[in-house]
């Protein structure tokens, strides 16, 4: 890493270190929402996604899609919810949990 000085107002020098190559990184909360420990309707996102890319952003046609991870989004919630009343942490099902919990329920309710 390169270090450079820069001069803060009302401060002594104050010495950054900035990387040599540029570096893009995602922000804390996409990483997040792209976890699928965290996300359950990660598959339902992108779908919709794609959608609205394939379909030149016509919301009409992507109605469909849009149902559908409301509908997850509903689930999971009502599952959030009832391990909260229960006690049970983490309140979100991990991946391999919520796998358990589909072929219990009988597949995708959603």
């Amino acid at each position: 890493m390169k270090c450079e000085e820069t001069h803060a107002p009302n401060s002594n020098w104050v010495y950054v270190m900035l990387p040599s190559k540029k570096t893009v990184r995602m922000p804390s909360v996409t990483q997040r929402l792209r976890d699928p420990d965290i996300n359950p309707c990660l598959s339902e996102s992108d779908a919709s996604t794609r959608c609205l890319d394939e379909n030149n952003y016509d919301r009409e046609r992507c109605s469909t899609y849009f149902l559908r991870y409301k509908n997850c989004r509903r689930f999971w919630n009502s599952i959030v919810m009832q391990r909260r009343k229960n006690g049970v942490k983490p309140f979100m099902p991990t991946a391999a949990e919520r796998d358990e919990i589909l072929r219990a329920v009988g597949n995708m309710p959603y």
